[in-house]
């Protein structure tokens, strides 16, 4: 569980297009086995220490043809940002996928003082 202390509860949220490899005939599309995805995200604001981070799928292009196998995570998260990870295996193949994700956390109280 996360706890709050004195300060401001801040929440960001955003949506990422991660790749469009049909049309480009990507390695998502074309390609099989283990195969992933990262997308750099920056916080509009630092949070004063780690935030929970949630991620989902908004959008995904897949062939119903074969096995559909998706795995969306939030993963090297800090107060500035996190990387956004998508992966699939096999013979699986996406055409696009877009994920949208919401960070919760707490700010930094600026009636705190910094101590360096």
């Amino acid at each position: 569980m996360l706890r709050i202390p004195v300060g401001d509860l801040g929440i960001d949220r955003g949506s990422v297009v991660m790749f469009s490899d049909f049309q480009e005939g990507g390695p998502m599309w074309r390609g099989e086995g283990p195969r992933e995805v990262r997308q750099p995200v920056t916080f509009a604001r630092p949070f004063a220490a780690l935030p929970v981070v949630t991620v989902a799928l908004s959008m995904w292009d897949i062939d119903s043809r074969m096995n559909q196998r998706a795995d969306l995570a939030a993963e090297n998260v800090t107060p500035d940002g996190f990387e956004l990870v998508f992966r699939t295996w096999g013979d699986t193949r996406v055409a696009r996928v877009r994920a949208d994700w919401a960070a919760f956390g707490a700010l930094p109280d600026p009636d705190l003082w910094q101590l360096d």
